[in-house]
């Protein structure tokens, strides 16, 4: 019997609590055969040892080997092709129910709104190329709009991508991406924590963006709300020590608020792809050997500069209005905006962002 299987599919006990008994266990062959009195003196709580009793009566084998004979593997903690950068976050998930092949690279997460702009889908489609073009698998959560745009683009030039899933990973959510469901399969994989079968429900999609985030070196927040699942999967990205980046947009534009504000809280500003992808993952045609991931920061008093600079020409005047520098604190930021690429001049004194 796979033991750690068994394990997993306990009912009744969170992934927190498995967790717990399997450290002060160490494997789940192990807590299979423990009696109540060693569950007692592991100190596991009354609901705990209820759970785990219960469990023990049952025998998993039929439900396991049907899972395996639909192309479903389970991977736990227990197992050494376990993801190594999920393995260290807090709170990880004791197994993962996988259909397809795990990324074996780098892997960066291209997150943001399911109603996106067509700018924002446009950008998160040729960022997944060019990312993936590198060798970079890219992951996302398989929404409509950005996440499902950044899929497409690393699927686009052959490359691999991997969607984690708050659902079962047999269940297509939503149902409008069953087209992308089977390319992903096609050339990288479709992830999840929860056992097949199981149905898509609001909790769970916070707890899946924390996997997102934790198998990847960096995500990338392409568009967002202010109040945005995007920017729970780029908080989890900070608590694990993840690079965070995000696409700066106009200070107008609701869509843009949660990237600015990430910007303004320090995220690196993405303001123009190629440098960005050269940063992140140099062209070993072009002198580059390995991932940097130096972060594109921008001082406090230049992302607010920057924070104000839009899409369209803005003169000195509106943007000394907007900032309230002085004339030479404006020139002199300006002047370092330019030579970083972050911005340029479309005309004398008027200026707009690089994209």
């Amino acid at each position: 019997m796979n033991y750690a299987y068994w394990f997993a599919n306990i009912p009744g006990l969170s992934n927190c609590a498995k967790i717990s008994i399997h450290e002060k266990v160490g494997n789940a062959q192990d807590i299979y055969f423990l009696s109540e009195k060693q569950m007692e003196n592991l100190q596991l709580l009354a609901k705990e040892i209820q759970a785990v009793r219960a469990a023990q009566k049952t025998d998993m084998e039929e439900a396991y080997a049907k899972m395996c004979e639909s192309g479903i593997s389970f991977v736990s903690l227990e197992d050494a092709s376990y993801p190594k950068r999920l393995r260290h976050i807090a709170n990880p998930p004791y197994g993962l129910y996988v259909k397809g092949c795990l990324p074996q690279g780098e892997t960066v997460a291209i997150v943001g709104a399911r109603m996106c702009s067509e700018y924002g889908r446009t950008v998160a489609r040729e960022l997944g190329r060019m990312l993936a073009a590198r060798g970079v698998g890219v992951v996302s959560g398989m929404a409509r709009g950005i996440d499902a745009a950044g899929h497409q683009g690393a699927l686009d030039v052959g490359g691999i991508s991997c969607a984690v899933l708050g659902c079962g990973v047999d269940v297509c959510y939503p149902k409008s991406s069953r087209v992308l469901y089977e390319e992903i399969l096609e050339r990288g994989s479709v992830v999840s924590e929860y056992p097949p079968g199981t149905q898509p429900i609001p909790g769970y999609f916070p707890q899946r963006n924390r996997i997102i985030s934790g198998l990847v070196r960096a995500v990338v927040v392409v568009e967002a709300k202010q109040r945005s699942g995007s920017l729970i999967t780029a908080d989890f990205a900070l608590e694990q020590g993840r690079d965070v980046y995000a696409i700066p947009g106009r200070i107008t534009d609701a869509l843009s608020a949660g990237c600015n504000s990430l910007i303004r809280q320090g995220a690196g500003a993405v303001s123009d792809l190629e440098s960005f992808i050269q940063e992140l993952a140099p062209d070993p045609g072009a002198g580059g050997e390995t991932c940097t991931f130096e972060k594109l920061l921008l001082e406090k008093e230049e992302r607010l500069v920057y924070s104000c600079v839009d899409l369209r020409p803005k003169s000195m005047e509106e943007l000394l209005e907007e900032t309230d520098l002085s004339v030479p604190e404006l020139a002199q930021i300006l002047g370092i905006l330019l030579k970083k690429g972050f911005v340029t001049e479309a005309f004398k004194n008027c200026y707009i962002r690089r994209i």
